[in-house]
């Protein structure tokens, strides 16, 4: 774990310490054995066409997700919350990872966290996984933590689906994982107490529903 953290522990940076730990601990197990990552279900059918979509537009590029309320009803009602209310506007990919995931949808570019809304439960065993491309919840040890962060998977982290208790894969990149992976490979750098933080800010410009 390279995390560094002032003493006393504030309650927020405790819950952020505690979400960034337990996606450092999935790297770990990058390397399970191969009768292992057997035992993990095919990849889910997409969403319906229909389903609804969100459009980041953010400062690399534009990139779209198709929602998958059929099967994650609870995830994606609360991500739409958050992108009705504009919550997303002027936040940033605050977590990059290049071998596994980019994070964003909590801070600001100086990395102050915002205020969230109450936490959701976790919604994981509904077909979905962690596969490259799709959009989850990211969220704190605690299962039902979630509240506004998310990430996008840039490879297959099938782990994820059952690490913890799982991560609530909610939908799917249908367009733009050309800007994902312009993310993906970013600069990064430590900046007070969080590590792989993008030395150049990539903000979310705005985040809203398309058809």
């Amino acid at each position: 774990m390279r995390l560094t953290t002032p003493a006393p522990l504030t309650r927020r940076a405790a819950a952020l310490t505690g979400a960034l730990c337990a996606l450092l601990a999935a790297s770990a197990l990058w390397a399970q054995p191969a009768a292992e990552l057997a035992k993990v279900p095919p990849a889910p059918e997409p969403a319906s066409a229909d389903a609804p979509k969100v459009r980041f537009e953010t400062s690399l590029g534009a990139i779209t997700v198709r929602l998958d309320p059929a099967r994650a009803p609870v995830t994606v009602a609360n991500f739409l919350s958050y992108v009705d209310s504009g919550f997303y506007s002027g936040t940033v990919f605050h977590r990059v990872i290049s071998s596994f995931m980019i994070q964003g949808g909590g801070f600001s570019p100086e990395m102050t966290q915002k205020d969230t809304q109450a936490p959701i439960a976790l919604e994981v065993g509904k077909g979905l996984s962690n596969v490259e491309g799709t959009i989850a919840m990211a969220r704190t040890n605690d299962p039902n933590s979630a509240s506004s962060q998310f990430f996008i998977n840039v490879k297959n982290n099938r782990q994820l689906d059952t690490l913890g208790g799982g991560y609530a894969v909610f939908g799917q990149v249908v367009e733009g994982m050309d800007v994902v992976n312009k993310i993906r490979y970013v600069p990064t750098s430590r900046k007070g107490m969080y590590s792989d933080v993008p030395v150049e800010p990539v903000v979310i410009k705005s985040a809203t529903r398309v058809k």
